[in-house]
């Protein structure tokens, strides 16, 4: 079963959003929230798999409250937003988010978003991520060598390199002619050395360092 908290401050995108999620028998709708503050709060309590969170709400914006959330529980945040590539999207998936959805999402889409980020992927079909991701470095500086980069293995700077490509875990496991278990293995040594939270983040330190 995975679990889900709602953060968004239309009570009635919430609704929707509830309604179509317990349609299905392996989701679970455990929390509401109206605004990033209670956002943090209801995830601290019922630790949530997933937190569908807006990414502009007023008081404790989404990206705030996804820094938080990120920071303090093993919760997974997938953003919903209006609008497409904008710098919320960016600030959200640079505090650790997993992804981005368009509130004009269909229901397969919502379910099939949830899923993957519960399951410790990017939301993002590769050629998304890939156009995302490009963006996302050209406005941003080169950053200095993080900490961390020197202790990842060869095989584990390869697998760095192959997420700054937005491949997906079974594109990895492909490329790299090894098993689904040992795809996800190397990349949460290369998130836990790197001190990163997100595969997404990941991609995008790659493609800055031009790996």
């Amino acid at each position: 079963m995975i679990t889900v908290a709602l953060a968004d401050d239309h009570a009635t995108i919430r609704s929707g959003l509830a309604m179509i999620l317990r349609q299905h028998d392996d989701i679970d709708v455990v929390a509401e929230a109206g605004d990033g503050a209670s956002a943090i709060t209801v995830t601290r309590t019922h630790q949530p798999d997933v937190v569908l969170m807006d990414v502009r709400m007023p008081g404790t914006d989404g990206i705030e409250a996804t820094r938080q959330i990120i920071g303090t529980t093993r919760s997974r945040v997938l953003v919903l937003t209006t609008f497409d590539l904008d710098e919320y999207v960016f600030a959200a998936l640079r505090a650790g988010a997993s992804g981005f959805l368009l509130k004009t999402a269909t229901a397969d889409e919502l379910t099939n978003a949830i899923r993957n980020v519960a399951a410790g992927d990017a939301v993002l079909a590769p050629r998304a991520a890939r156009a995302l991701i490009g963006e996302f470095v050209q406005r941003a500086p080169k950053p200095t060598e993080p900490l961390g980069l020197s202790e990842l293995t060869d095989r584990e700077r390869e697998v760095l390199a192959l997420l700054g490509t937005g491949m997906s875990n079974a594109e990895l496991s492909r490329e790299l002619g090894v098993g689904a278990p040992t795809v996800k293995s190397h990349v949460s040594r290369v998130l836990s050395k790197l001190h990163l939270t997100s595969r997404v983040q990941a991609a995008i330190l790659a493609r800055e360092l031009e790996l």
